[in-house]
């Protein structure tokens, strides 16, 4: 049996938590806010209230399998919708999100210590390493997931970014990184009896680094459930274009904007994500300009996705890219780099495009081809269809249920 924990749980941790669920494997899920599935009163209010709620409902496994911690995540909730963010958002601070990972990490460790009978736990970066430390005491295997790619690959990266482009530096995240988040990254990783990435773009990042664990595992993340469409969708008049994620340069944001910039009128360009920071002149320019919605529920955004002809994806550094796989079930084609778990999703030119990082260019050249091209779009939402298929639940549950007998059996 497996302890699984994590502060908040994406899309990424439920499915992995169905996995040791509907495989016999899972002991306890330990994570930050875990509400009730049944709530009338939040039923009978509807609207944002019903959205945000259903956020931090777990209903891929029981309630009894459920462990929370909630009380620092509650107040940084609270703090963070009174305007405080900036001051949060520092690294110090007991609200901050490290803050809350690491009082996270604690008190499942603490937990694990007053003994259990599981075989092993599976955490991930940042709240892992007191657990593994515990674990290891009691004779535990340790699963790491790393979502995103190492930490040193990703500072070469900015670094060079905010010499590229210095009006958009302040959005980048990592580059004031404490030692002690830097240490406790490494602690993780070296505790790690499993490893488990979502794409060969960040095992890459490790084996640079001389950090890559013998037991290293690529599993790439699977299609929405319930999600995938039958038909794709058809529209005339300009290439609608969406992007989807965190409005930041490590997603490559100003690569898109300046690619949409650049055919005018000949794409209609929506950006969904919140910003990580006021000051940033071109993407507060970029935000008056063009159609922009801070933040979805996950079925909302599936329908902007629906709504769309191509999604728009040019991160610099990513682990993944669940949006790519979002974007699969909904019949849209998808621009994005090998800095993404694109190369595990879709092959250029059928379900989309794979472009060098700050390459606006040959984004410029992607949505000229398919703005031109419908019938050639319209095949490439059909094969994202086909692909979603393959990338199915029952594939990742395989492959994940392989990786961890080879530690655990």
């Amino acid at each position: 049996m497996i302890i699984l924990s994590h502060p908040t749980g994406n899309f990424n941790v439920r499915m992995t938590a169905k996995v040791l669920y509907d495989c016999d494997l899972l002991q306890e899920f330990n994570t930050c806010i875990s509400l009730p599935k049944y709530n009338p009163i939040i039923n009978s209010l509807g609207g944002k209230i019903k959205d945000e709620y259903f956020r931090r409902v777990f209903s891929e496994i029981p309630e009894s399998k459920q462990v929370c911690y909630p009380y620092r995540e509650i107040l940084r909730q609270v703090y963070a919708r009174i305007s405080f963010f900036q001051r949060i958002n520092q690294e110090s601070h007991p609200l901050s999100v490290y803050s809350v990972y690491k009082c996270f990490d604690q008190n499942v460790a603490s937990r694990i210590k007053k003994g259990t009978t599981a075989a092993a736990v599976y955490s991930y970066e940042d709240g892992a390493r007191d657990t593994f430390i515990n674990a290891k005491k009691q004779g535990l295997k340790c699963i790491y997931e790393l979502p995103i790619g190492y930490w040193k690959s990703a500072r070469n990266i900015y670094e060079e970014e905010m010499e590229l482009n210095p009006d958009w530096a302040n959005t980048l995240p990592g580059l004031s990184d404490s030692q002690e988040k830097l240490r406790r990254k490494d602690d993780e990783l070296e505790l790690a009896d499993l490893v488990i990435v979502a794409s060969t773009f960040v095992k890459s990042t490790l084996t640079e680094n001389s950090k890559v664990n013998k037991n290293t595992f690529v599993i790439p993340y699977c299609s929405p459930i319930k999600s995938l469409l039958k038909e794709p969708p058809n529209h005339k008049g300009p290439l609608r274009v969406l992007y989807v994620g965190s409005l930041t340069q490590r997603k490559g944001l100003s690569y898109a904007i300046d690619a949409v910039n650049a055919l005018k009128d000949r794409v209609i360009f929506t950006m969904i994500g919140k910003k990580t920071t006021q000051d940033c002149e071109p993407l507060n320019k970029a935000l008056d300009h063009h159609a922009w919605i801070q933040t979805l529920p996950h079925d909302q955004i599936l329908h902007q996705m629906k709504n769309h002809d191509v999604l728009l994806f040019p991160t610099l550094f990513d682990g993944f890219g669940l949006v790519i796989t979002e974007a699969l079930s909904q019949g849209i084609p998808i621009i994005t780099t090998i800095h993404s778990g694109g190369p595990e999703c879709i092959r250029h030119g059928i379900e989309g495009f794979l472009v060098p990082i700050r390459d606006t260019y040959s984004i410029i050249e992607c949505l000229d081809l398919l703005d031109k091209d419908r019938d050639r779009l319209r095949c490439m939402k059909e094969a994202c269809l086909q692909r979603s298929k393959y990338l199915s639940f029952q594939l990742y549950q395989q492959q994940l249920v392989r990786a961890i007998n080879s530690v655990t059996c």
